[in-house]
């Protein structure tokens, strides 16, 4: 069974920092691409960042690029998303998930940016 655990999130004042972490299993993570998306209250979930199955190839939306940085590390079977000088805009629940074969989502880590 396929399961995706994020952690990480919490409350933070407009320029500081958070590392989200995803825990996956059920499937050989070396073998897939991950992404974070999130989503904020009333809006779709969008995309946030992406990773290559080998960590070598890294993707961004244009609103975080330059400040958040994902990584992995395939023998812990985590994904990660370094946040660095958030903003209130970035406030969301945050989720990950295989690229190219989705899983069930999971509960996603809640991100709140206070000003």
């Amino acid at each position: 069974q396929v399961q995706l655990v994020e952690s990480g999130g919490g409350l933070v004042l407009a320029g500081g920092s958070l590392r989200l972490s995803c825990a996956a299993s059920g499937r050989t993570f070396s073998n897939y691409d991950m992404g974070w998306y999130r989503q904020a209250p009333v809006k779709e979930r969008e995309f946030v960042a992406a990773i290559s199955g080998g960590g070598g190839s890294t993707y961004y939306a244009d609103s975080v690029k330059g400040r958040f940085t994902i990584s992995r590390n395939n023998l812990k079977n985590t994904v990660y998303l370094q946040m660095n000088s958030l903003k209130p805009e970035d406030t969301a629940i945050y989720y990950c998930n295989f690229r190219n074969r989705p899983a069930t989502w999971g509960q996603g880590t809640q991100v709140t940016v206070s000003s």
